[in-house]
């Protein structure tokens, strides 16, 4: 069985050279266009249209002779760049009076003829640019108020009787089209059946199928096979799974339906009405194989440890269906608006053809919406002893996300999500009844479309997170080779690997609109252009409001907004967790970027209002003198803040005492740092405190605490012996530092005492107090153990077995024994 991992890349490449062998012909040998031929094919084009259709294949023509015309221009302008250094070379013309070389006049004035030709060639060329533009935007024009009158179009309801009568009375013209159209295909049918032609098309029939199902079905699970024994375990072979399946269905079905369609053209089957239908069931079928292996790759009811979205294995089942039902909803939808557009129907059935693409569509989503809602509500299982895992190897990387069991357990935004789905759909039903058929099958077919660019713009998303993070991260083999090559530190590539990967989802965000708006029937810089032209609008002063500046304005405050929370929780959760900044210093960034970007979204939104960037400078002059004295507290600390930022004198984690509080640092904000006292309590200070007054740092420069202990002792004590067992208290505990090691010094005589210093130090300042808690206990015991009396207050009984204590000692020393700091 070791041919099947290479069974998709045999497939791909017979795919591939097929397609590549239909698509070549004679090759044409190019011709560079001369102004004329790009000015006549200009003229050519008819002025009027009448369909979209026809507006398209004219934009198309003007885009060639547009593209053509730059061309021309770019290719002329280097020349006359190079005439024009020749001329300079040869110099300026002589002066009257004075003679210079025939040779070089001749060539000065031929050269100065030729340029002069060759740049009125190409201002001619951009003459022709320019209008090629125009008539093209004239075009789009004409094309999106088609579209708009389409859609706007009011016909009988299908509830009424007209409607039912316009279909009678077109039934007999629309049977007669239909009748032609079946005809050819009889007659194509008659001539597959004829002598040297029958075997060529069944047997490109049956290879056609057997290419597109059998095909499919092997190349699927040796992909399958592949990726599980050759890919690296991780999330990134899931992904590649999917897009792997779903292109090979894609390429197997095009290759099939394309050979079928050749094989049958050149056996002259074809007529010049099933030709049209032909090609576009070659389309279709496209289409089709990939909605169907994207929709079976994604709920992966065969493997569902492979499984992409984080859904239950009952909810996959239920959903199993639904591919093929839309398939088969496809070729329903698709087959009468063919037929109609070939034989040319009449309006009677266009309009029912609408009605049925509608309520068709909208079947199919309401009955996934019925097997969404329904979903069966995941139970807790039964109290049970729990059990020790098998042996074996540990989950592997790519296993699936855990499903949610239950609608309770959904996210918020997917039951917003599904509750606008069912008002459109109402909304469709409530249009057919009244009458705006055409509205109601474009808003049943976008809203399919957007499902179906939403399920392949996932898969995109998954993988290009996937893919940098499997490569570039500091955890992948080709990223551990880069430390090892470049002494690369394993944050900066977990820093790339989430930029990389940010980057990739934007671009792949503009991909994803541009797609959902090309049902709309333009492009997406028609969809910029018509803002602002809604109505003449209210004039207020010196400013002119339009509705579609203010819908534009709106449209960029929610937008903008909504892009700055986007960015905000990137950074916060996934690109400065990877840098080595402070958590405080973290916050600082998120916070400014906040007020910074809110302030150019607010000015974005008034500029597209109408207000201009001058006029908001005009106000915030007027405002800053009122700030400056209302708000010049805020102002300081937010500048102290930055000082704090930028020279980090002080930085979270810190052990700071300012005036009679102390504590940690636990979060430096844009106005105010806060700190958490020993008592648990927090103790919010502003920043300008930090910067205006007197600010101890325990761990600024070194973040080790000290322990210090005095202990009075009378004077007939052994210093030597107090010195060593003051010395073992210290080494038993393991919390004392041996580097610096402590030390243990007499300061002198004071009252009659002998006077003992003991320091050592501790791994923080927060661990002083307790070290010298558990030491003093420790010391006491030895020196007892040693029998080393300390020194007692008058009136005090030493303790039992202290030999020849005093009847009356000396007062105690000022200094309280025992200081820690």
């Amino acid at each position: 069985m070791r041919w099947l991992p290479r069974l998709p890349a045999l497939l791909l490449a017979v795919a591939l050279c097929g397609s590549v062998a239909w698509a070549q012909g004679p090759a044409a040998p190019e011709s560079s266009p001369t102004v004329a031929s790009l000015r006549s094919q200009l003229e050519a084009i008819p002025a009027t249209v009448e369909t979209s259709a026809d507006v398209r294949g004219m934009v198309e023509q003007l885009n060639a002779i547009s593209i053509a015309t730059d061309k021309f221009i770019a290719a002329r302008t280097g020349e006359l760049n190079d005439m024009n250094a020749r001329l300079g070379e040869l110099g300026n013309a002589p002066a009257a009076g004075t003679t210079e070389n025939p040779d070089i006049t001749r060539r000065r004035t031929a050269l100065t003829r030729d340029r002069n030709a060759l740049d009125a060639d190409i201002r001619l060329a951009r003459l022709v640019s320019v209008d090629a533009q125009q008539r093209a935007n004239e075009l789009l024009s004409k094309r999106r108020a088609l579209f708009e009158a389409q859609l706007t179009e009011r016909a009988p309801s299908p509830l009424g009787r007209e409607f039912w009568e316009d279909i009678a009375d077109a039934w007999s013209g629309d049977v007669a089209r239909l009748g032609r159209l079946g005809a050819e295909f009889e007659s194509g049918f008659e001539t597959a059946h004829g002598p040297g032609h029958a075997a060529p098309v069944l047997g490109t029939l049956a290879a056609a199928l057997l290419l597109a199902l059998l095909g499919n079905w092997l190349a699927e699970r040796a992909l399958a096979r592949f990726a599980a024994r050759f890919l690296p375990p991780g999330r990134l072979r899931r992904s590649l799974l999917v897009i792997a399946i779903v292109t090979t269905n894609m390429v197997l079905v095009g290759v099939a339906a394309q050979g079928a369609f050749s094989v049958f053209d050149n056996h002259g089957v074809w007529g010049p009405q099933t030709r049209k239908l032909a090609q576009g069931v070659v389309q279709s079928s496209i289409f089709i194989a990939f909605v169907v292996g994207l929709g079976r790759a994604l709920l992966s009811n065969g493997r569902p440890s492979w499984r992409l979205p984080p859904i239950s294995d009952p909810m996959a089942q239920r959903l199993a269906p639904f591919p093929w039902i839309m398939a088969m909803v496809a070729i329903v939808v698709w087959a009468p608006t063919q037929v109609n557009a070939v034989v040319e129907a009449s309006f009677a059935a266009v309009v029912a053809t609408h009605v049925m693409t509608a309520l068709i569509l909208t079947g199919m989503i309401g009955a996934m919406l019925l097997r969404l809602h329904g979903a069966p509500v995941a139970e807790p299982p039964a109290a049970a002893p729990p059990k020790e895992a098998p042996p074996g190897p540990a989950p592997a990387a790519d296993a699936p996300e855990p499903a949610k069991g239950s609608l309770d357990e959904r996210p918020m935004w997917v039951g917003v999500l599904l509750a606008a789905v069912t008002l459109i759909l109402i909304g469709i039903w409530v249009l057919v009844a009244i009458g705006y058929v055409a509205m109601a099958s474009f808003l049943a077919s976008q809203l399919t479309w957007a499902g179906i660019v939403a399920a392949a713009f996932y898969v995109l998303f998954k993988f290009a997170d996937d893919l940098f993070v499997a490569v570039v991260s500091s955890r992948s083999n080709f990223g551990q080779r880069l430390q090892l090559s470049f002494g690369l530190e394993p944050r900066t590539l977990d820093q790339a690997a989430v930029v990389l990967s940010g980057l990739s989802r934007v671009i792949l965000f503009f991909y994803m609109v541009i797609a959902l708006a090309t049902p709309l029937g333009t492009s997406p810089g028609e969809v910029y252009q018509r803002s602002g032209k809604f109505g003449s609008g209210v004039k207020i002063g010196e400013i002119q409001l339009v509705p579609g500046a203010i819908i534009s304005a709106v449209t960029v405050l929610v937008v903008g907004f909504i892009a700055l929370r986007v960015v905000k929780r990137w950074l916060e959760q996934r690109y400065l967790p990877h840098t080595g900044l402070e958590p405080g210093m973290q916050s600082s960034i998120t916070t400014l970027l906040g007020y910074v970007g809110g302030i150019m979204v607010v000015a974005f939104g008034l500029s597209a209002l109408g207000i201009g960037i001058e006029r908001i400078a005009w106000v915030a002059s007027a405002l800053s003198v009122g700030i400056g004295f209302g708000l010049q507290a805020i102002v300081q600390n937010f500048i102290s803040g930055l000082i704090l930022l930028a020279e980090r004198p002080v930085k979270v984690g810190d052990w700071v005492v300012l005036g009679n509080a102390e504590g940690d640092v636990r979060r430096i904000n844009v106005r105010a740092t806060e700190i958490q006292l020993g008592d648990r309590s927090t103790m919010i200070v502003p920043n300008s405190e930090f910067i205006t007054k007197t600010v101890r740092n325990m761990t600024l420069a070194n973040a080790e605490g000290r322990v210090l202990i005095r202990l009075p002792m009378p004077l007939t004590t052994h210093a030597t012996r107090a010195r060593e067992v003051i010395l073992a208290a210290f080494a038993d505990h393991p919390g004392v530092l041996a580097s610096p090691a402590p030390s243990v010094t007499l300061e002198g005589v004071e009252v009659g005492f002998l006077i003992f210093q003991a320091v050592a130090y501790v791994q923080s300042p927060r661990l002083a107090g307790g070290v010298r808690s558990d030491v003093l206990f420790a010391m006491l015991d030895g020196l007892r153990a040693a029998d080393l009396p300390m020194a007692a207050y008058p009136g005090a009984s030493p303790y039992p077995g202290a030999p020849g204590a005093p009847a009356a000692v000396a007062p105690p020393p000022p200094v309280l024994p025992g200081l820690a700091t």
